[in-house]
C-alpha cells in the first residue's frame, strides 16, 4: 500500500466531482490552472516564478475537449493504480501503460506521442496541488552528492541509511524523488555548494573538499533536475546557504537561475522547486582583475551567450541586481566569456582556494 495516503484521497476526489456533476445531469469537467508564458509571474514575495490565477475548464461533452479529457481520466486512474501497488515507473513506463487501442473496431490509440501524457500528468499536478514524483512517476537521474550527511531511504519494501560520506570518488546518485520515503537522519554541514560541471566536482571531491570546508558538495551535471532541485530547497530550508559555482556563460546563468527563481516550464510548482536565498560564487568576469592568469584563459562569447545577455537585462528580477547588471554588461562589452574550468589553469588545486576566498570575502552575486 501506498505511503501517501493523502495524494491517493485527492486522486478519488476528482473522480467523485466527476461523478456528482454526472448524478446532476451534468457533464463531467477538469478544471486546472493555465501553464503559459502570459500566464507566468515572478512572485515578489517569495522571489521566484509562478503561476497566475486564470483557469482552463475541460468538458468531457465537448467535441474539441473530450479526447484530452479522457485522456487525463485515464492518467488519473492509472497512477492511482501505481499507488495502491506501491510500484513505480517513468513518464515514459506511463506513456506505454495507455498506449493501447480505444476498441477493437478503432484503428486509434489512446496517445500517440507521450508529450501528450506528460503534458497532461504537469496539469495534474497543478490541478491537485501535488508533484508527479506523488503520483509514483519517476525521471532520469544525473546529480551528485557528497558530504557528511545521512539519508534513511524507504524503497521497496526495504529500509536503507545511506552515508553520503562514505561514497567514495562517485557520491551519491540524488533520485528523482526526495520526499516520499525518503528522510535526512543526520546532517552536518555549513553550506551548500553546487558545482555545475561534474568534472570539477570531482576534481574537488578528490582533494576532499567538503571534509576540509565541512559542507555539502554537490552537482547537478549540468541543468539541474527536479530531484536535484527539490534537494536544494529541502538543504535551504534547513537554514543552509546555497553557493553555485557555474560558467561564465549563458548556460551557466540559466542553470543559476533556474536553481534561483525556478524556470518557466515548472512555474505552477513555485517555491517547493526555487532557492531564492542561492549565491553565484563565479566565475565572473570580474574575477580577471583579481586573479591576473584568468585574462589568458577567456573565450570568445558566441551569439547565445550575447543574446541571453540582453535577455537577462530585461527580466525585472535580474536588472535589479546592480552586480548581474555590471557582469552581464562586461560580457556585452568584451564579447569574452569564462568557463569554471579556467580555475583549475594556474594549478589544479586552485579551484577550491578560489571557492573559500570567494565565500569567506563575501565575494558573490545576489
Amino acid at each position: 500500500m501506498s505511503d501517501n495516503p493523502a495524494v491517493i484521497r485527492k486522486l478519488e476526489g476528482m473522480g467523485k466531482n466527476m461523478i456528482n456533476e454526472i448524478e446532476k445531469g451534468d457533464g463531467p469537467t477538469f478544471e486546472t490552472t493555465l501553464r503559459t508564458k502570459s500566464n507566468t509571474k515572478f512572485d515578489e514575495t517569495y522571489q521566484c516564478l509562478r503561476t497566475g490565477n486564470k483557469k482552463e475548464t475541460r468538458k468531457f461533452l465537448s467535441v474539441a475537449q473530450a479526447r484530452t479529457f479522457m485522456q487525463t481520466v485515464a492518467i488519473a486512474t492509472k497512477t492511482k493504480q501505481f499507488l495502491a501497488q506501491d510500484l513505480h515507473t517513468s513518464i515514459r513506463g506511463l506513456f506505454y501503460q495507455l498506449k493501447f487501442s480505444l476498441g477493437d473496431n478503432l484503428d486509434e490509440d489512446l496517445f500517440t506521442e507521450q508529450t501528450e501524457s506528460n503534458a497532461l500528468v504537469e496539469d495534474l499536478e497543478v490541478a491537485l496541488g501535488i508533484k508527479r514524483e506523488d503520483l509514483n512517476l519517476t525521471t532520469d537521474r544525473k546529480g551528485f552528492v557528497a558530504g557528511d550527511m545521512v539519508i534513511t531511504d524507504k524503497f521497496g519494501g526495504e529500509e536503507t541509511t545511506i552515508d553520503l560520506s562514505k561514497q567514495g570518488r562517485s557520491g551519491w546518485s540524488i533520485p528523482s524523488d526526495v520526499d516520499n520515503g525518503m528522510e535526512i537522519t543526520s546532517l552536518d554541514a555549513e553550506y551548500v555548494l553546487v558545482v555545475e560541471k561534474d568534472a570539477l566536482w570531482q576534481r574537488l571531491n578528490e582533494d576532499k573538499f567538503w571534509k576540509k570546508e565541512n559542507c555539502l558538495l554537490v552537482t547537478p551535471k549540468g541543468q539541474s533536475t527536479r530531484g536535484t532541485r527539490r534537494l536544494l530547497r529541502k538543504l535551504a530550508d534547513k537554514k543552509l546557504p546555497v553557493y553555485c559555482l557555474m560558467d561564465c556563460d549563458a548556460w551557466g546563468w540559466y542553470i543559476y537561475w533556474t536553481i534561483k527563481t525556478g524556470s518557466m516550464n515548472l512555474a505552477y510548482l513555485g517555491m517547493d522547486f526555487a532557492v531564492p536565498e542561492s549565491r553565484f560564487l563565479g566565475v565572473t568576469m570580474s574575477d580577471i582583475k583579481e586573479f591576473k592568469f584568468l585574462d589568458k584563459l577567456t573565450i570568445n562569447a558566441k551569439d547565445v551567450d550575447v543574446k541571453r545577455a540582453e535577455e537577462m537585462l530585461g527580466y525585472p528580477w535580474i536588472n535589479r541586481h546592480k552586480d548581474w547588471v555590471h557582469e552581464l554588461k562586461l560580457v556585452l562589452k568584451t564579447k569574452k566569456k569564462i568557463e569554471q574550468d579556467a580555475l583549475q589553469g594556474e594549478r589544479l588545486t586552485f579551484v577550491g582556494e578560489y571557492i573559500k576566498q570567494k565565500i569567506d570575502n563575501k565575494e558573490w552575486l545576489s
